[in-house]
């Protein structure tokens, strides 16, 4: 496959797994969340909250307020991620009106509750797992739902904070505003409706950030073998990391060893002791778990560099 197929190939992947993210977190919000009229963080939220309140299709909301967001992400995250962004909007709002018009309604003309009447918070529970888990695969395709993931995605592309954490602080302002709309009821049933919106949060960007972290885990080999150089050919030029060779000395044997010293993505460990187990199967490997790895080929080093005070 030549170098514009592979970058063809790639993008084309983003944009499925995008979509199927987005079917995922469309299905869980209204077939789970909604009935129950749980509220949510983020423009998925408000448009909830306004429906709720006034029967303003939810799907127009979620348009108009993600427009407006877009212009100011512009500058910040650039073309290439806000193009899969709009891509993300225009497809999230066309399944979240399919879906609400997909779903069951009673007599009354009210969702059907698929679990039954009094199952909020376990509808809530599968809802967010949802939802938590599509917004991971969203994010780990390169793309965004927009609104609050767009606020979130620029302070993570400068500072290491994690995306949950970023969405927990605006999420709690918007749930925490049913407090004050006098349509959902007196005062005790607008907690109860903040309550469990707070559990939302929780649980949301719990799994959004399990599947993030996830994906990014990595791990150090330290392969032993007499046919390291082999190792080292076939690790260099079939997989996309460079590879260590470190001087050992056997305190057993008094020999000279070349060790193997490689870094790579927890998912790609597989591969690779397939490599080495097909040219040595004799090799002594370690494998460990590393809590990060910054630089080329894996995530950047997202701190400030403190500026020098300049002489009065």
């Amino acid at each position: 496959m030549t170098v514009n197929h592979q970058i063809i190939w790639n993008e084309a992947k983003d944009y499925i797994t995008i979509t199927l993210g987005l079917i995922l977190y469309s299905f869980g919000f209204t077939f789970f969340l909604m009935p129950y009229e749980i509220v949510t963080g983020g423009v998925t939220g408000v448009s909830a909250i306004v429906y709720y309140a006034t029967g303003f299709p939810n799907s127009f909301t979620y348009f108009l307020v993600n427009a407006a967001l877009l212009i100011i992400g512009l500058k910040i995250l650039g073309w290439k991620f806000l193009v899969k962004t709009i891509y993300a909007i225009l497809v999230l709002t066309v399944l979240l009106e399919f879906m609400r018009k997909a779903i069951p309604v009673d007599e009354s003309g009210n969702f059907v509750k698929i679990l039954g009447e009094g199952q909020d918070f376990m509808s809530l529970v599968i809802g967010c797992v949802m939802t938590g888990i599509a917004l991971g695969v969203v994010f780990l395709s390169n793309g965004s739902t927009g609104g609050t993931d767009i606020i979130a995605a620029s302070v993570n592309k400068y500072h290491n904070v994690s995306l949950g954490t970023v969405l927990i602080f605006v999420d709690f302002i918007i749930v925490g505003s049913c407090l004050f709309i006098p349509q959902f009821g007196n005062m005790l049933e607008r907690t109860t409706m903040v309550v469990f919106g707070f559990c939302t949060i929780v649980i949301e960007n719990f799994m959004l950030d399990y599947i993030m972290e996830h994906r990014r885990q990595s791990v150090q080999f330290f392969i032993f073998s007499n046919k390291w150089q082999e190792i080292a050919n076939a690790l260099g030029t079939q997989t996309e990391h460079g590879v260590t060779i470190l001087d050992g000395h056997g305190w057993y044997t008094g020999q000279q060893r070349k060790v193997i010293c490689l870094l790579a993505r927890k998912n790609e460990s597989t591969y690779i002791f397939r490599l080495i187990k097909m040219i040595d199967p004799n090799a002594f490997v370690s494998q460990s778990s590393v809590i990060g790895v910054y630089g080329e080929g894996f995530d950047q080093i997202k701190v400030k560099i403190p500026t020098e005070k300049k002489d009065d």
